[in-house]
């Protein structure tokens, strides 16, 4: 009696599982009685892993991590997750490390069953390859969404709107409703069920070319019993059926109901909203209301990429690298509009775009290094030229930024030895305006132009910086004056955003505080490494900070930056205005308690710049 309470239990429970909720009945059963139960004490520090004999591993309690062969992390695994299916799926030995966080209950299912089990549902069958997939390509050389997404799904892409007509309507009246709407294809519905579709290709081959008029019915040229595509379905899915009955059109539904349309132009669009295309396009704009039109795709990509889970420093790689085409390309459409500069210069870019690590809202930070001093008439034409290309920038998303940091002010747009005089300034009298400043200054890289005057500049302040233990410890000062959101206890400390939501900030209480940790100790090492990640690599094998300490502080920012993009990535898909803000009820238990982690190693950071540098300074 007892063993039959458990199975049932373990029934209950796969029962509400995905894809276990779609098997049958028999199976679900056969399931819960043949599967094995194993614990993992977090003592053991891994899962042993069998390869001769593979099982899928359900996690019905605990925390874990896999890794593979090279320690990357490739997933974290709560309650209801997986792992193990891989070597299910291809036969072979993927070699994945599975880390033990919390003392763990699996379920385990043995290859035997998990073929059956496949078998008896599609829907099960297909949700084990798509999260394979969706692992292979997360970790390929080529991620970061290069090309349309494997785990997008059709929705993605089809249009919401069912533009459609009874088959008794005529194929006038379809030709009306196709070009009132531009649209290739009608959806044809009888008692608001589907019965057919109509083509651009249809009216040609079956009207046109047949000597017909526009009085037949459409019943009688349209294309009966079409073939449909579930919403939940991937597009390569899509792809794939298109191209296997030669089609260009697949009504979407859900279950009964029609609720779109999907085209080629549809999945060929989303592959030109991957970054190849758009940057390709960009070099094209010929004028900046070109450039307008192409910079409201920027949002879609931002999506593209969040969904294709490449990681936080490829995202903003891939963001970064989008804007610094697009200022490329006004600083062309502003010469051709104001003519060649009457001397060398050279656009530099500060802050996030200097780092190379972009989100959704950016502002701008950049300035001009002229070749020399300019008279009058030149100081002109150098600002027509930067006014031109800052509100190019901001008409395309990149806003003005608030503290007027961009060529555009007389200020930033000087000759060399007036940008040294800057930071020679900053560096000798660290006030607080300048070390405000070396948030932004500091994290700086050539965009365009002579770099040789970049280069001149860049081996001027580090020359200042390196060993200046005055400047470096006000620098540390300042990297430790704002903490991560923790209190006691390890709870987190929430504050509030405009709307009056409890929130973390996960820019300046969490991402922005590792920008200033690294930029401390690259400034005080001398590197010329700009990117947070970068200066990180470029720390290791330094006395001054440990490898074990690097590694902490590489993989908090990836988690917080991850998690700062995925919930602006939420928040643009809903419509909303993407910020740094997040709900801590907004992500499972698990994240909370990496999250806390990401903050403690942060935190820990702090700690070991503070005891570095400002013992017996501040």
């Amino acid at each position: 009696m007892i063993e039959d309470l458990e199975i049932t239990e373990i029934k209950d429970y796969l029962a509400q599982l995905v894809p276990f909720d779609s098997l049958s009945p028999a199976y679900l059963s056969k399931a819960a009685r043949a599967l094995r139960i194993s614990y993992f004490s977090a003592s053991c520090g891994h899962v042993e892993i069998d390869y001769s004999n593979p099982q899928l591993y359900i996690v019905r309690t605990g925390a874990f991590e896999v890794h593979d062969k090279q320690g990357v992390l490739l997933d974290r695994l709560a309650e209801g997750d997986f792992f193990g299916y891989p070597s299910l799926l291809t036969g072979e030995n993927v070699n994945n490390q599975v880390k033990i966080l919390e003392d763990g209950l699996v379920y385990l299912v043995d290859l035997a069953l998990f073929r059956q089990l496949r078998d008896d549902s599609a829907v099960f069958d297909r949700f084990f390859n798509r999260a394979h997939a969706k692992r292979t390509q997360r970790f390929e050389p080529n991620a970061g969404g290069l090309n349309t997404p494997l785990n997008l799904t059709v929705s993605n892409l089809a249009t919401a709107t069912v533009i459609s007509l009874a088959p008794q309507d005529t194929v006038q009246s379809a030709a009306k409703l196709m070009n009132e709407n531009r649209v290739s294809s009608l959806i044809i519905l009888e008692n608001e069920r589907l019965c057919g579709v109509l083509t651009d290709r249809d009216l040609r081959s079956r009207v046109l070319s047949q000597g017909l008029d526009g009085s037949v019915s459409i019943a009688s040229v349209m294309t009966t019993a079409p073939i449909c595509i579930e919403s939940t379905c991937l597009v390569f899915e899509a792809s794939m059926l298109m191209s296997h009955h030669n089609i260009h059109h697949l009504p979407v539904v859900n279950g009964a109901r029609v609720v779109g349309m999907l085209t080629t132009t549809d999945i060929l669009r989303s592959q030109n909203n991957q970054p190849i295309y758009l940057i390709g396009e960009i070099s094209r704009g010929k004028t900046l209301t070109e450039l307008v039109i192409i910079s409201k795709r920027f949002p879609a990509l931002l999506q593209s990429l969040i969904e294709s889970d490449a990681r936080a420093a490829e995202i903003g790689r891939i963001l970064t690298l989008i804007s610094d085409a697009l200022t490329k390309q006004l600083l062309k459409l502003a010469h051709l509009q104001h003519g060649p500069p009457p001397f060398d210069y050279t656009w530099i870019v500060f802050g996030s775009q200097g780092r190379m690590d972009q989100t959704a809202g950016s502002d701008q930070d950049n300035g001009m290094i002229l070749a020399q001093t300019p008279d009058p008439q030149q100081m002109i034409f150098f600002k027509k030229i930067s006014e031109f290309v800052c509100h190019g920038l901001d008409a395309c998303g990149y806003i003005y930024c608030p503290g007027e940091i961009m060529a555009q002010t007389d200020k930033w747009r000087v000759d060399l030895k007036s940008w040294q005089g800057y930071f020679s300034k900053w560096v000798s009298t660290p006030s607080p305006e300048a070390l405000l400043n070396t948030a932004i200054f500091f994290d700086m890289r050539c965009l365009d132009g002579n770099e040789v005057l970049f280069e001149k500049l860049q081996h001027h302040v580090l020359k200042q910086t390196q060993g200046n233990q005055i400047f470096i410890a006000a620098m540390a000062a300042t990297a430790i004056a704002s903490t991560p959101p923790l209190g006691f206890f390890g709870k987190f400390v929430l504050e509030r955003d405009g709307e009056e939501n409890k929130v973390l900030d996960l820019k300046h209480r969490g991402v922005a505080i590792v920008n200033d940790i690294a930029r401390v100790y690259a400034l005080h090492e001398g590197l010329s490494e700009v990117s947070t990640l970068a200066r990180l690599d470029k720390l290791l094998g330094r006395k001054i900070l440990n490898k074990k300490d690097v590694k902490n502080l590489h993989d908090a920012m990836e988690f917080v930056s991850s998690m700062r993009l995925r919930n602006q990535g939420q928040q643009l898909k809903a419509g909303k205005v993407a910020s740094n803000y997040l709900k801590p009820a907004d992500i499972s238990r698990l994240m909370r308690h990496q999250l806390k982690d990401a903050f403690e190693a942060i935190h820990s950071a702090q700690k070991g710049l503070q005891l570095k540098f400002t013992r017996g300074v501040f």
